[in-house]
């Protein structure tokens, strides 16, 4: 990369809105609470082959996102955060936990670049790859807190094809409890990867064995996507996360050039 000659066909700049930084990727609404992720998990960017920019949505953390019942406090926060990212050049914006799918409209009404508020906003399209008679399995966090209005704001219909399980809440996965659990987890929240690994194995795969009918998984949450590949090793099925989701809102905002031969 430091040796590399400059793109030719980079040869005229032009201000873009009120930007003021360039060569931006993607811009990521995190959590205002204070856990560790592993790499591959939103809140790490040290995984990512693309440039990442954070902004913290003050005052909003698990607790208030997730458990609380009345999200409204957490708009213009969340907002905010957006909106700061926007103007400092991130060509899209996403959140590093699936329940931001309760904004999913108002951010992407409040700015001007694409918003990618969940993971779960690939469902709709996974039914469209699997068809009519087989399920999306999601895996969520906590499936208790996974309501309808976060399900219909990122455009999943209540009565089509998918079936919900909750990691935490339903199968048990101690080392997710120890950081995102407000009931449960330390002051200094801590996970062990290997004893994570293979909790999210086995939650998947009796999740398919429950229900045989899943053609593909949905990770919802962010730290699920480091066992992602795993998972996949251990289902045999098509996995998608928010992994997949942030490469793909990156393809689309700074689309890759193609050189081959014919």
């Amino acid at each position: 990369m430091l040796y590399q000659q400059r793109d030719m066909g980079i040869n005229r700049m032009k201000t873009r809105k009120q930007q003021c930084c360039y060569g931006m990727g993607l811009g990521i609404i995190v959590l205002d609470d204070a856990y560790p992720g592993f790499p591959g998990d939103v809140r790490n960017a040290s995984a990512f082959p693309y440039p990442i920019q954070y902004e913290i949505a003050e005052g909003v953390d698990n607790y208030t996102l997730v458990w609380e019942r009345d999200k409204s406090p957490c708009l213009e926060p969340i907002r905010r955060a957006a909106r700061k990212l926007e103007k400092m050049g991130c060509r899209a914006i996403a959140a590093e936990c699936g329940y931001f799918a309760y904004f999913q409209k108002e951010i992407a009404g409040a700015v001007d670049v694409p918003v990618f508020m969940s993971s779960l906003l690939q469902v709709p399209f996974i039914q469209q790859l699997i068809g009519p008679k087989k399920d999306v399995g999601i895996v969520c966090a906590q499936k208790r807190f996974l309501t309808d209005d976060h399900l219909r704001n990122v455009g999943i219909d209540l009565n089509s094809n998918f079936v919900i399980a909750g990691a935490q809440d339903e199968y048990g996965c101690p080392e997710f409890d120890k950081l995102w659990d407000h009931e449960k987890r330390p002051e200094r929240p801590e996970a062990d990867y290997d004893k994570a690994e293979k909790d999210m194995i086995r939650i998947c795969v009796e999740f398919c064995q429950t229900h045989p009918g899943l053609a593909a998984i949905m990770l919802e949450c962010t730290g699920m996507q480091p066992f992602a590949r795993a998972i996949q090793q251990a289902v045999d099925l098509p996995v998608f996360s928010w992994g997949t989701l942030l490469d793909y809102a990156y393809s689309v905002v700074a689309h890759r050039d193609y050189y081959g031969h014919i």
